[in-house]
């Protein structure tokens, strides 16, 4: 088995040939086929190299030659990279996938209804807004993985947060136990985040057009009811809930920093680990970097749930999925290599090796001892994954329908609102843009 990560020369040659398959595999007298895989590049350090054990051990066995390229997402290298093979149907076999990604590729993709009823049967349902993603048309494009997926979740400074805004994260998620967490809201929030910002340790909060900063605003305007489009296309931006939220993030804003319109997804992670911020929302990455690179930092850090709104608590989710191009030679390999990967002896290792930062799509394995056992400090993500209580998955952008939705996400329409409040815009002129923006995609 070939292991490559593509560098940017790499990409750019590989993007112009679209083909991205690299040399001929030199196949033995058992081999099996091969297959060519092109997977996202792991934030958190070793998890490609147990992701290629993994692949390896199953290569072995069924004997197929198999080459992995992990594709970085800085830069949207992946997205290239997708964009090229659908276009020229040539490349890898099986591709990795994001939010609505797979629906956007459906027409390049194979159905894999098949192949997800046996997942399904042997590892229980998956989550709801894992479905919503998965999904288009009523047929599943993609099969949920657990390796990359994240959710957001507030990774907090437990020292800072209680020294300057008089809250106790580690009474309120403590390890090992059901949360107690009634008073976070995003009234104790907004109350929270200039306390913080007063002593000299604010809360790292984006407000470009990145990741992060579209998971986090997402789930605020989740959290109050206000969609700027329902399901069956209808603009709806200018209800009450979404004058609440841009009246509330305009409040907000101003406890951001001050250039947090130009961050990317990496500068909350700095923000953190630099001992300037008391809060960030990000999955346990920047706490595994930092006990590496900070332990002074990362030995204080406790991640918790996301605040309650007045429609409820809603952590974003970023699902992940692997898809079969309709293109592949080798689909009856493919297959097969798919459904090991969902197995639960996989995504065991997978968080693991992870640290605690993948997330299983199927909540009969948010048993695993990893997120409890995770330190220092010991417990720090027992309350990253979701169990029990009154929080759940929430899909930013939802319900507008899937290739709107993505363009929604990709103009950053919903933190635009708010920095656009921010700066003083009257209300009624920044409902009038984002009417006109989403009449506009609706016709694209």
């Amino acid at each position: 088995m070939r292991v490559e990560k593509l560098s940017r020369r790499g990409l750019m040659v590989a993007t112009a040939a679209a083909g991205m398959v690299g040399a001929p595999f030199v196949r033995s007298a058992r081999a099996a086929g091969t297959l060519t895989i092109g997977l996202w590049d792991h934030w958190v350090p070793g998890e490609n190299e147990v992701q290629s054990a993994i692949i390896k051990e199953w290569a072995d066995r069924e004997k197929v030659e198999v080459k992995v390229d992990y594709i970085t997402s800085q830069g949207n290298k992946l997205l290239i990279t997708l964009a090229a093979e659908s276009q020229a149907k040539s490349g890898h076999d099986i591709m990795e996938f994001t939010n609505w990604e797979a629906a956007q590729y459906s027409a390049t993709l194979e159905p894999v209804d098949d192949v997800v009823k046996n997942v399904v049967a042997k590892n229980g349902p998956i989550d709801p807004a894992v479905e919503y993603l998965g999904k288009f048309e009523g047929r599943w494009t993609a099969v949920p993985m657990t390796r990359g997926t994240l959710l957001l979740g507030c990774c907090t400074r437990f020292d800072l947060m209680k020294q300057h805004a008089g809250i106790d994260v580690q009474a309120m998620y403590p390890a090992g136990k059901p949360a107690d967490a009634a008073n976070w809201t995003w009234d104790t929030f907004l109350a929270a985040a200039e306390k913080c910002q007063k002593a000299g340790f604010g809360f790292g909060l984006p407000l470009g057009n990145t990741t992060d900063t579209n998971q986090w605003v997402g789930a605020l305007f989740l959290a109050f009811g206000a969609q700027l489009m329902d399901a069956k296309g209808n603009v709806t931006v200018k209800s009450e809930e979404v004058r609440q939220v841009l009246e509330y993030g305009k409040k907000l804003a101003a406890f951001c920093p001050t250039d947090a319109t130009a961050w990317d997804d990496a500068s909350n992670n700095k923000w953190l680990l630099s001992g300037k911020g008391s809060l960030i929302f990000n999955p346990p990455s920047a706490w595994a970097v930092g006990k590496r690179d900070a332990p002074q930092v990362a030995e204080k850090c406790w991640t918790i749930g996301f605040p309650k709104g007045p429609k409820g608590r809603f952590n974003p989710i970023l699902p992940r999925f692997y898809g079969v191009w309709s293109f592949s030679k080798n689909k009856a390999a493919a297959r097969s290599l798919l459904e090991y990967l969902t197995t639960r002896a996989v995504a065991e290792k997978q968080v693991a090796a992870s640290q605690g930062y993948d997330i299983p799509p199927y909540s009969k394995f948010n048993d695993f001892k990893t997120w409890d056992e995770e330190g220092p400090p010991k417990g720090s993500i027992s309350h990253y994954p979701i169990r029990g209580g009154d929080q759940v998955a929430g899909v930013v952008c939802s319900p507008a329908p899937p290739l709107i939705a993505a363009q929604m996400w990709a103009q950053a329409i919903q933190s635009q609102m708010i920095v656009r409040q921010f700066k003083g815009e009257p209300l009624d002129k920044t409902l009038a843009w984002a009417a006109s923006e989403l009449e506009a995609l609706k016709r694209t």
